[in-house]
């Protein structure tokens, strides 16, 4: 945290039409804090420390006396508390007159990784007149957004990605027509070692599942039980890495297939309504070029396309996260199912679009695409899978 970092949070601010953002931690209760401040688990002390930045002046940092450091190195006049009387009496001074106030909580509690603020805290700053405004945007804006060269990692590995999922499907078929054996979890292995073979990383495995296991969306194939992949059933990949430095981002993709010679019509017709649930979704995103979007629109979008064709009970999830450093990041997600999430599409962020639907012990679809807002609107990063291949029909 630098001045020109918090000369920036200031006007961020300013345009939002807020009078301050009010930060506090208790044993890392505000990860979003310690992330936006810059100071990282050296402030996961024993006693609960208070940030208020104004949209104008200087900032406080209110720490209690024993652990007088909680802030260093984050700007601001130095002003300390032991008694609890003594950090509300300073909280009260230091909010008088101040009406608009961002703090990390989201509205009845819609959006759980912005709920850091505690109920009881934050009944106390309302009782000194303040009305709290969620910080989603804020936050987004200084955690999600990514530079240029970001932009470049996430280009990077989704083409990775991309070459990843023609390997595995290669593989399909090579072992279908010679009658190697094949399993989700081999192939998954598989999967891994190439893409990590190319310099890329990820929290957890892809997944690889058939059939009936293509109806659980966190299916995770095990070396015990994993199914073999053979002819004439659904196949669903679904794999996510980032390249190996830590301002890497994410790439994360869903692609499907027949490993038979012909689709057949009914899954067909299910994948035909999943893709164009996925460009309803990516045509509502493209409206952030004219107009604020919001996440829970772009869920709305495809949910109704789902809705309209009969399965709408069987998409069981939002149809989009935020995509950082992390695989599910701390920008807008795209829900309007798990979650209202009203935090809009910022520029320079990256976002999944992925519509499902399952259908319980017979089969799933899922069609994942990577987008990035730009200046002038929403582009999809990678290819968008067409119709639904079948592998073994050349």
């Amino acid at each position: 945290m630098n001045e020109t970092r918090l000369r920036s949070m200031q006007e961020a601010l300013r345009a939002e039409g807020l009078d301050a953002w009010f930060f506090s931690d208790f044993k890392g209760t505000d990860p979003l804090a310690l992330r936006l401040l810059g100071i990282g688990e050296k402030a996961m002390r024993t006693r609960r420390w208070f940030y208020l930045l104004p949209a104008e002046g200087e900032p406080l940092r209110l720490c209690h006396r024993i652990e007088p450091g909680s802030l260093d190195g984050v700007p601001g006049r130095l002003s300390l508390y032991g008694r609890w009387q003594e950090w509300q009496e300073a909280l009260r001074e230091a909010l008088s007159g101040r009406r608009r106030v961002a703090a990390q909580f989201a509205e009845r509690g819609l959006i759980p990784a912005l709920g850091r603020l505690d109920a009881g805290l934050a009944d106390f700053l309302r009782s000194l007149g303040v009305e709290l405004v969620p910080s989603g945007d804020l936050v987004a804006a200084f955690v999600a957004a990514c530079t240029p060269e970001q932009e470049a990692s996430h280009r990077r590995a989704l083409a990775i990605l991309e070459e990843t999922v023609e390997f595995a499907f290669a593989r399909v078929i090579a072992a279908l027509r010679s009658g190697e054996p094949l399993t989700e979890y081999a192939l998954q292995r598989q999967m891994l070692d190439f893409f990590q073979g190319r310099g890329l990383t990820t929290m957890a495995p892809p997944i690889v599942a058939v059939d009936a296991h293509a109806a659980d969306p966190h299916f995770e194939p095990l070396p015990e039980g994993s199914s073999p992949i053979g002819k004439d059933q659904v196949l669903l990949l679904d794999l996510w890495a980032r390249e190996r430095h830590e301002e890497a981002i994410y790439a994360d993709i869903t692609w499907c297939a027949w490993t038979g010679a012909a689709v057949p019509d009914e899954k067909a017709k299910v994948w035909e309504v999943v893709t164009r649930a996925r460009d309803a979704a990516v045509r509502r995103a493209e409206e952030a070029a004219v107009r604020p979007v919001q996440g829970w629109e772009v869920d709305r979008a495809a949910r109704e396309v789902v809705e309209a064709a009969g399965y709408g009970e069987f998409f069981i999830h939002r149809t989009g996260h935020s995509i950082t450093t992390e695989d599910h990041g701390d920008g807008a997600n795209m829900d309007d199912y798990e979650t209202r999430d009203t935090r809009r599409l910022l520029p320079h962020t990256f976002f999944s679009v992925e519509p499902g639907i399952y259908l319980p012990g017979r089969f799933g679809f899922r069609s994942e695409v990577n987008c990035l807002v730009g200046e002038r609107g929403v582009t999809v990063t990678g290819r968008r899978q067409g119709p639904l291949p079948a592998l073994l029909g050349s």
